[in-house]
C-alpha cells in the first residue's frame, strides 16, 4: 500500500513553492494537501481554539493531488489533517516550500515549522523546507528529491523536525548539502520598529529588519551565507 504524505505550509495553497514540493513527493507516495486559504507567516505553532475554522476540497494544480482549502492556521491544517481528513493518517508530513529562510532565531516565529512540528506532537515524521525569499529555485529544484528521499524514512526523536533550507543563490554558486547544522542563536534579521503616531492618539509600528550576515560554523544561519543547502533537526522544547 502506497504511503500518505500530507503537505501544508503557511504562504497559502496557492504558492509556487507549495505546488512544487507536491508534485516532488508524488515520487514517494499518495499526496494530500491541507493549507491556508491565505498567507499565515509568523504565525508559529498558533492553533484557533475558541471558534470553528473551515475546510473545503478544491482543485490543485498537481495531478493526483487530494486537496483542501483550510481557514486555520498551518498546525490547524495538520491537525485536522491527521486527524479527520487523510484516510487512517499519514505517514509523513512535509511543510513548505516556504518563501524565506526558516532558520537562526527566526524559526521560533516559523508557521512552516510550527505545522512541521504539529505533525511531530501528532507522532508523524516531519520535514519542513525553506528557500530564499526570491525567485531563484534552482538549488532547491536541483536537490529537493534528492534530500526527500534522505529524510523521509531518517530517524528522528521526540518532538523533533527535519529543517532543510536552500540557498537562493544560482545552481552554480551552491557549494553543495552541509547536514547536522545546528540551529543559530545568532538572529537572522536584527528587527527595529518604526513608529507613526495616529491622530487619535494611537501609535503603529512596522517592523524593520536588516540582514544579519555573522554566524557561527556548524549552524543553519552559516552554511546559508555560505551559498550551502542547510540541513539539520530541530527541536520543539515548549
Amino acid at each position: 500500500m502506497a504511503k500518505k504524505i500530507l503537505i501544508t505550509n503557511d504562504d497559502g495553497i496557492n504558492s509556487n513553492g507549495i505546488i512544487r514540493l507536491a508534485e516532488a513527493a508524488k515520487e514517494f507516495g499518495e499526496v494530500w494537501v491541507v493549507a491556508p486559504d491565505t498567507e499565515r507567516s509568523g504565525a508559529s505553532h498558533s492553533v484557533i481554539l475558541r471558534h470553528s475554522f473551515d475546510a473545503w476540497e478544491v482543485d490543485f494544480p498537481v495531478e493526483g493531488v487530494h486537496a483542501f482549502k483550510c481557514t486555520g492556521f498551518p498546525a490547524d491544517c495538520v491537525r485536522i489533517g491527521v486527524l479527520n481528513i487523510v484516510p487512517n493518517k499519514p505517514d509523513y508530513v512535509f511543510s513548505g516550500i516556504n518563501y524565506g529562510y526558516n532558520m537562526a532565531s527566526d524559526l521560533q516565529y516559523s508557521a512552516t515549522a510550527g505545522g512541521a512540528f504539529e505533525a511531530a506532537f501528532q507522532k508523524i515524521h516531519s520535514i519542513a523546507f525553506s528557500e530564499g525569499a526570491s525567485d531563484i529555485h534552482e538549488v532547491t529544484d536541483r536537490y529537493l528529491g534528492e534530500i526527500m528521499a534522505e529524510l523521509i524514512d531518517k530517524p528522528l526523536g521526540v518532538n523533533q523536525i527535519w529543517n532543510v533550507n536552500f540557498p537562493e543563490c544560482p545552481l552554480s554558486e551552491c557549494k553543495g548539502i552541509l547536514r547536522d547544522r545546528e540551529v543559530s542563536v545568532d538572529e537572522f534579521y536584527k528587527d527595529t520598529y518604526t513608529e507613526t503616531m495616529n491622530p487619535d492618539g494611537r501609535i503603529s509600528y512596522m517592523v524593520n529588519g536588516a540582514r544579519n550576515y555573522e554566524a557561527s560554523e556548524g549552524t543553519d544561519l552559516r552554511a546559508i551565507l555560505d551559498n550551502y543547502v542547510s540541513i539539520g533537526i530541530a527541536t520543539n522544547i515548549s
